[in-house]
C-alpha cells in the first residue's frame, strides 16, 4: 500500500475508486465498505484509494453541539494501527489529509473538485450510509447522487452493518471498552482490540509473590485504554514473539491508596528483559473487576485463580 501524507504529493490516478472517512477502529462496518471498494476496483481496473484524516476532526473542531459529552475524545486506533489495518484489507493507496480548521471550511464543491477530482482523480465513489463531508457536514450521498453526472462520478452507498441487531459504530465500541465489555468490542471490531505501550520500571512487587509483571505506559496519549479490571490477553514483543498473559488495569488497591492507574501484564511461562521495549496487548476476555484483598497472601491466591482463568480464556 502506498501511503501519502501530503495531498500535494499524491500521484494523480485518473481512474481511482475512492472511499473517505476517519475510519477510527476500522471496524466491521468499515470493513464492509472496504471490501466493496476492492470489488469495484477489481472490476474497473482502477486502484482502491482511501482518504482519511489526521488528527481526528473532533480534536480540531470539538464535539457536535448535540453531544457535548464527546468532548474527551479517545481513539480506537493510533494512526500507525489504522495504516496497518487498511494495508491488511487490500487498499492500494492511502491519502492522509492533515485536518485543519481551514480544511474544515471547504464547501462540498471545493472538497470534490480540489481533493477527489483534481488531486486523486476519482471516477467511482464507495461511501458509508452516514458519510458526510464539506463545511458543516453539508455533503453526503444525496448531494453526490444529485451532482454525479456533472462531476463525471458514479456513487455507491453501503448500508449500515448490524451485529446482534445493533448498528456498529466507533462510538458504540468506545462505550463497550469503557465498560470492560471486551467481547462486544471485539465482535464489532472484527479483531482483538490492541493497546501498545512501552515497558517501564515499576515497583517490582509482582516478582516477590511469583507473578512478575511488565509495567506499561501507552505510546499514544489519546488511545482508549479499557476499563479497570483483570483481562486475558495476548502480548506481542518488539521481537515479534507472542505470549499469553493476564493483565491488570487499575490502581492496585491491595498495595496502597491514592496510586495512579497502572497497566501491568504477567506473561505466562515467560522470562526475559522487556524494559524500554514496545509491547502490544490484544484483549481477549474480561476476567473480573479490580478488588482489594486482605494482604498479599489473599492477593496471591486470587492471582493463581486468575492465571487458570486466563489459560481457559485463551484455550491453552
Amino acid at each position: 500500500m502506498h501511503v501519502i501524507r501530503d495531498p500535494a504529493q499524491f500521484p494523480f490516478l485518473g481512474n481511482a475508486v475512492v472511499t473517505s472517512g476517519t475510519f477510527d477502529g476500522v471496524h466491521v462496518g468499515h470493513q464492509r465498505i472496504l471490501a466493496r471498494l476492492r470489488e469495484v476496483a477489481q472490476v474497473s481496473g482502477g486502484p482502491a484509494v482511501v482518504i482519511t484524516y489526521w488528527p481526528h476532526p473532533r480534536l480540531v473542531l470539538g464535539p457536535p453541539p448535540s453531544h457535548p459529552e464527546l468532548l474527551e475524545l479517545q481513539l480506537l486506533n493510533t494512526l500507525d494501527e489504522r495504516i496497518t489495518k487498511l494495508a491488511e484489507l487490500g487498499v492500494d493507496y492511502l491519502l492522509i489529509v492533515p485536518f485543519t480548521k481551514e480544511f474544515a471550511q471547504w464547501t462540498s464543491e471545493e472538497y470534490i473538485q480540489n481533493l477527489l477530482l483534481k488531486t486523486v482523480g476519482a471516477k467511482q465513489l464507495v461511501i458509508g450510509y452516514d458519510h458526510r463531508f464539506g463545511k458543516n457536514r453539508e455533503g453526503g450521498f444525496d448531494y453526490l447522487s444529485q451532482h454525479a453526472d456533472r462531476y463525471g462520478l458514479t456513487v455507491e452507498e453501503i448500508p449500515r452493518e448490524d451485529v446482534d441487531a445493533v448498528g456498529v459504530s466507533s462510538t458504540r465500541i468506545r462505550q463497550a471498552l469503557r465498560q470492560g465489555d471486551i467481547a462486544t468490542a471485539n465482535r464489532y471490531l472484527g479483531y482483538l482490540y490492541p493497546v501498545t505501550g512501552l515497558v517501564v520500571h515499576g515497583q517490582k512487587l509482582g516478582r516477590t509473590i511469583g507473578y512478575p509483571t511488565a509495567n506499561m505506559v501507552t505510546t499514544e496519549p489519546l488511545k482508549l485504554v479499557p476499563a479497570r479490571g483483570i483481562y486475558a490477553v495476548w502480548a506481542t514483543t518488539a521481537a515479534g514473539t507472542r505470549h499469553p498473559g493476564m493483565l491488570s488495569i487499575g490502581v492496585r488497591p491491595t498495595i496502597g491508596q491514592d496510586l495512579e492507574q497502572t497497566i501491568e501484564v504477567n506473561l505466562l511461562n515467560f522470562s526475559g528483559d522487556l524494559y524500554d521495549q514496545e509491547l502490544t496487548l490484544e484483549f481477549v476476555a474480561w476476567l473480573r473487576a479490580e478488588e482489594k484483598y486482605d494482604g498479599l497472601h489473599a492477593l496471591t491466591a486470587q492471582l493463581s485463580l486468575d492465571a487458570q482463568n486466563t489459560r481457559a480464556a485463551l484455550a491453552l
